[in-house]
């Protein structure tokens, strides 16, 4: 079984885990729209192989808290929303399994170091990248 995490923005992080191996197989940022497309072909592929395959996306909409600079944070984080409403449209017309995510369920905002000590990924990787990572990896 696949799982698939995304860490919607204007750079998409995205992240593959293989639950038989254990393993993150992808962490990479994307385009929005690259992101679609990969998880339409990984959903294609799953399916032709009789392969399950979940996605989990970090909603902004279940956000509570902003913190400091709330304000600016609540400005950016609307083009977040609706792109976590398409990520949830998307989902659901292709039929594709799904679970929207609250921000503070999450542990986002790992650093380089401590996310390699976590999951053993070596290659580089982006704030965006991790926090997709983290809603997958180990489960």
């Amino acid at each position: 079984m696949y799982v698939i995490g995304i860490d919607p923005g204007t750079k998409t992080g995205l992240a593959i885990y293989d639950k038989v191996s254990k393993q993150l197989t992808v962490v990479c940022t994307l385009k929005v729209h690259e992101a679609f497309d990969v998880v339409k072909k990984v959903s294609e592929t799953a399916r032709q192989h009789n392969v399950k395959m979940f996605v989990r996306v970090e909603d902004a909409r279940k956000r509570k808290r902003y913190g400091p600079n709330s304000n600016a944070k609540q400005q950016g984080a609307g083009a977040i929303k609706i792109q976590c409403k398409q990520w949830e449209e998307f989902l659901l017309s292709e039929g594709i399994s799904f679970d929207l995510v609250a921000p503070a369920q999450i542990k986002t905002k790992v650093d380089a170091k401590k996310f390699k000590m976590i999951t053993g990924w070596s290659a580089r990787t982006s704030n965006h990248g991790r926090d997709a990572a983290m809603l997958v990896y180990g489960l």
